[in-house]
């Protein structure tokens, strides 16, 4: 009777060390599921974070890609546009003005080109008649414009480089390239600094003493054209 009692006692203690180290495997199985389930939990966190700074990263490459404005496409300022019905000079409007100084500029090379330089010289305070006095005279082109204008596009004998065929008078790409430098010439280097008349001009624009009285006259033969 005491040995089977002892036998059952024996058992029951089996059965609770049993229940007992079964309880213990089965929580460290539950923590190894809870670690592996929170370990792909981090995973997937840790892709969707990786997701998201690309998807920004790309949208701030994309726009300051787009904010990139290459320097051959920047556009150049528009010159002056002058209303049609002001006057300009001398009581005329723009277009008048520029329909006398054709009538000036002959059938040669340069003919038609009256607005171009009524307009270049309106907007930068340049005497018009002036201008064309003096690329009549430098170039001949009262008549037959010289090799220099036909040429290399310079209409007031100016100097500089790229040198037309290589020489000391400069040469530009088109004839309205050579109107416009020639005019900016005459502003930046002449009424800019105060030489603003044809006496003014004359001693540093040409050596010849006989040069005033010449562009004078073309001066006057555009008034009364």
């Amino acid at each position: 009777m005491k040995r089977g009692k002892l036998i059952s006692s024996v058992l029951a203690t089996l059965g609770i060390v049993m229940i007992s180290i079964a309880l213990v495997i089965g929580e460290e199985n539950t923590l190894e599921q809870d670690k592996v389930i929170e370990t792909k939990n981090s995973t997937i966190q840790l892709k969707n974070m990786a997701a998201s700074a690309n998807n920004i990263i790309n949208k701030e490459t994309e726009t300051k890609e787009a904010e990139v404005i290459p320097i051959e496409m920047e556009v150049a300022p528009a010159s002056v546009i002058i209303p049609p019905r002001i006057e300009v000079y001398e009581g005329m409007t723009i277009d008048e003005l520029a329909a006398k100084l054709n009538r000036n500029l002959g059938t040669g090379y340069i003919a038609g080109k009256g607005y171009l330089i009524a307009s270049q010289c309106i907007e930068k305070g340049v005497d018009p008649y002036v201008a064309v006095a003096i690329m009549l005279h430098e170039t001949g082109c009262k008549s037959n414009c010289s090799a220099l204008v036909r040429n290399c596009n310079n209409v007031g004998g100016q100097k500089g480089s790229p040198g037309c065929n290589g020489g000391s008078y400069k040469a530009f790409a088109t004839l309205d390239d050579g109107i416009i430098g020639f005019i900016n010439n005459l502003q930046k280097n002449y009424y800019a600094k105060g030489l603003n008349t044809i006496e003014l001009i004359a001693p540093k624009y040409a050596a010849s003493s006989a040069w005033p009285a010449k562009i004078r006259s073309y001066v006057e033969q555009i008034r009364a054209n």
